[in-house]
């Protein structure tokens, strides 16, 4: 789903201009990039929270040349899901998994 899907679904459910909708979504983008940005995090009840993670610095190996590098200490943003978002899409796989039957883990033709 693309953020124009999402657009055109609001837009069909709440009746509003879809550039009004538009400006809104931009907007709360925004505001949540500069929060995380700023090392914020940011709460949305029964959705979940965005915030900065920070990541150590740790020795890598590039496979191809043989050699270590090392990679500084950075921070990353992330997304962590509500109790009520992760249950919520937990019983939708579920219920899709179950339509779809059992999965069949042997090889076939081997």
């Amino acid at each position: 789903m693309t953020k124009q899907n999402v657009l055109r679904q609001i837009t069909e459910q709440t009746g509003l201009d879809p550039q009004l909708i538009r400006s809104i979504m931009e907007a709360y983008f925004e505001v949540v990039k500069t929060a995380v940005s700023q090392g914020e995090t940011v709460y949305v009840r029964s959705f979940g929270s965005f915030g900065p993670k920070q990541r150590a610095a740790k020795l890598a190996r590039n496979i191809t040349q043989n050699t270590a590098l090392r990679i500084e200490a950075h921070t990353i943003p992330y997304f962590k899901p509500s109790a009520e978002f992760f249950d919520q899409v937990r019983a939708q796989t579920v219920g899709i998994e179950a339509e779809k039957g059992p999965k069949n883990k042997t090889k076939k033709g081997l």
